[in-house]
């Protein structure tokens, strides 16, 4: 608006100041001045108007770069910050590799304590049946040791067919029942054992020291006489035998 009053002006101003050669003519000509007689505002208003328009447009160009700039740095530092959708991805792979050898590892162990409990009961299930007896059989050893009692009362000189056939058919029955008797405890994992006549040395673990007394000839600490024979059950001591130990020193 301001260049329009300006060129108002100036028109105003050249149709005062000069009229044209011929007053009647088909078209009128607008006259044309050197550049030197255009006013000096014209020329530094229009100047002015397009310093100031340039300016605007460097400084609109200017923001416009910057804001850009900004933007380009702020996307830059958003993608350096945020991880990438491969990151992510090995991320979650290896979350899920650490998962897998977890739970693998619970499963051996697992696996690990149901075998040693299946083993463990079956040891205990075996330990169960071999000894269940075990208190029929300390009732039983006795009955036996009384069969052994009465075995041994008979002197062997009187057992002779001429002597006495009676007492001797009674103690060959008496045996025959014990060694039946004895080969069904064999069975059932009871044992008997005599130390004096394995020659044994004394061993506290399956015997009983009654007395110790010198014997010439026998090393000390073997066992020469045995007081009553011991009972094994599945290899365990059920009753220890009560022995005596030679000690010449």
């Amino acid at each position: 608006m301001i260049q329009r009053s300006i060129l108002r002006s100036y028109r105003a101003a050249s149709s005062s100041s000069f009229q044209p050669r011929h007053s009647l003519t088909p078209f009128r000509k607008w006259p044309t001045y050197p550049a030197a007689r255009v006013p000096q505002s014209l020329r530094i208003a229009s100047r002015w108007y397009s310093d100031t328009t340039e300016t605007a447009k460097e400084n609109t160009n200017t923001s416009l770069g910057a804001s850009m700039a900004e933007s380009k740095a702020a996307e830059s530092k958003a993608a350096e910050t945020k991880p990438s959708e491969v990151d992510e991805l090995k991320q979650q792979l290896e979350k899920r590799e650490k998962e897998i050898i977890d739970l693998k590892d619970k499963y051996l162990r697992s696996v690990a304590d149901f075998r040693n409990l299946q083993e463990r009961t079956k040891r205990e299930i075996q330990a169960a049946k071999d000894f269940a007896l075990q208190r029929f059989a300390r009732d039983l050893v006795e009955s036996v040791d009384n069969l052994d009692r009465a075995l041994g009362t008979v002197p062997t000189e009187k057992l002779s067919p001429d002597a006495n056939p009676d007492l001797v058919t009674l103690h060959d029955g008496l045996k025959m029942t014990e060694n039946i008797l004895m080969q069904t405890l064999k069975k059932h994992g009871l044992e008997r054992f005599d130390p004096s006549v394995e020659g044994l040395r004394f061993d506290p673990n399956v015997h009983e020291a009654v007395f110790q007394t010198p014997q010439p000839g026998k090393e000390d600490g073997t066992v020469f006489h045995t007081q009553q024979k011991g009972f094994m059950l599945n290899g365990r001591v059920l009753r220890a035998a009560k022995v005596g130990v030679v000690k010449n020193q």
